[in-house]
């Protein structure tokens, strides 16, 4: 009987993680079903050009996407210590802070890309007629890059306070408008590629007004704008910020790597890719959102002490990942046909997208175990720890495995040489987090030298917000 404590609580934290990790996953999920159904409509058009543009395209907005995700765990973790840690005054101060600095990056880093997209562009390997489409249909998407930051950082914070349900509505609200306008704007106005992108653009305003609506009335989770507060809760903010977002960033690092070499292959090859680009956040929304979803629940038990939690919510985020990713490799698999048929892919895109449906979707369970690794080393004051794991993975776990499988398999040897590199760092990034876990946690529950402790008394002063 002395395990049944254990057992009971590793379940009952199964149960969150699941519950959770699904809530988040249903709004996603709507979302890259819109994204899929855009790449569907597109190749409904018969031009390969196009779905390739939209290929080159969704690895630039990967890198913006990365940007405002790293903020949004930021906030997460932030917030959700304070709120374990009983402190709302403090919850809300943290979450105006970094939607302040989402809004300047937002607006800052499209001034700089969108001057340089033929540049970057061609770094990827885009040429020619498939390089301008791609920079007119970025062109329309990033300057909403600061609505979507607010947006990824409101559903974080309403998560953070367990409205994962909320959180979900908002991003199916979206999901729903994009839908919509889609066909209307792409086929009914006759508008295409730029129809595509505008009906994106108008979803992104649907979630900002959803998720930060519901955030502030049913939570009261942001602090009202004050400079002076903004300015002291900076330190905790960029402490996990830079890191985070440096972390978020090597992924579509990667994808570029790996953009450029299928490149190589041809237009096919790159349209092929676009295409898996599509189904993998469509088949494992739930793994993506685990992230996001196992950060408050790490961050809430270690601010209130409860190691034994932690463990457990770990542990329980990781078998969970592998029991979905084997089911979801097994529907893939069986519709894989169907699939293929579905975008009329031929040559190299066919091949590409059935090799991606077969053994290469069970590639994704690795993928998992460094998303919830790097949550679990945000929110125990290790975020330094999930920055190197990812740019590891990310080139020296990408680059000489890509090109030595393009110069193998070629366009679908660089794909196996990208999870072969995978694997590697799982279970690197697996061990250090088991080693943070049962070494370095001290039972008081505070971090050695915690950047994100600060005290209350001085933030509800400075806000005006006593308890």
């Amino acid at each position: 009987m002395s395990g049944s404590p254990a057992v009971f609580l590793q379940g009952s934290l199964m149960r969150h993680v699941v519950v959770m990790s699904l809530t988040s996953s249903i709004g996603l999920m709507a979302v890259f079903a819109v994204d899929f159904v855009d790449m569907v409509f597109i190749a409904m058009l018969g031009n390969d050009a196009l779905a390739a543009a939209i290929g080159y395209a969704g690895t630039i907005l990967f890198f913006t996407n990365s940007i405002n995700i790293g903020l949004a765990i930021v906030a997460g973790s932030l917030c959700a210590r304070a709120i374990g840690a009983g402190d709302s005054a403090l919850a809300g101060g943290h979450a105006t802070t970094v939607s302040a600095i989402g809004i300047a990056v937002g607006i800052l880093v499209p001034l700089a890309a969108i001057p340089a997209l033929p540049a970057l562009l061609g770094l990827l390997g885009a040429e020619g007629e498939v390089a301008r489409l791609a920079a007119r249909y970025l062109t329309i998407i990033l300057p909403s890059m600061s609505v979507m930051a607010v947006a990824m950082i409101a559903m974080a914070v309403l998560r953070a306070h367990g409205d994962a349900r909320r959180a979900m509505l908002a991003t199916l609200y979206g999901g729903t408008v994009n839908a919509v306008l889609d066909p209307i704007l792409i086929f009914g106005l006759g508008l295409g590629l730029d129809g595509a992108a505008i009906a994106s653009v108008i979803a992104r305003f649907v979630i900002l007004a959803a998720a930060l609506s519901t955030a502030i009335s049913r939570h009261d989770a942001f602090a009202l704008p004050n400079a002076t507060a903004i300015a002291t809760g900076l330190r905790a903010a960029l402490a996990l910020a830079v890191p985070a977002v440096l972390t978020n960033i090597a992924t579509p690092v990667g994808t570029a790597i790996v953009t450029r070499e299928v490149a190589r292959f041809g237009t096919e090859a790159v349209a092929g890719m676009a295409v898996i680009g599509r189904l993998t956040p469509l088949a494992f929304a739930v793994v993506f959102a685990l992230s996001g979803a196992i950060g408050p629940i790490i961050g809430q038990n270690f601010g209130a002490g409860r190691h034994d939690r932690v463990r457990a919510a770990f542990d329980a985020a990781v078998l969970f990942t592998l029991g979905y990713v084997v089911v979801a490799a097994a529907i893939l698999f069986v519709l894989r046909g169907p699939i293929t048929d579905l975008f009329a892919a031929e040559g190299e895109a066919r091949a590409l997208i059935l090799l991606f449906c077969g053994p290469l979707a069970l590639a994704s369970f690795f993928n998992g175990v460094i998303f919830v690794s790097n949550a679990s080393f945000n929110n125990l004051g290790r975020p330094g720890w999930s920055t190197a794991i990812n740019w590891g993975r990310h080139t020296l776990g990408t680059w000489p495995f890509v090109t030595a499988g393009a110069a193998l398999g070629g366009a679908a040897g660089a794909l196996v040489g990208q999870a072969a590199g995978g694997v590697l760092f799982a279970a690197l990034a697996w061990l250090l987090a088991r080693r943070l876990m049962d070494g370095t946690m001290p039972p008081d529950g505070q971090t050695p030298g915690d950047p994100f402790a600060v005290q209350h008394s001085r933030w509800q002063i400075l806000t005006g917000r006593h308890r």
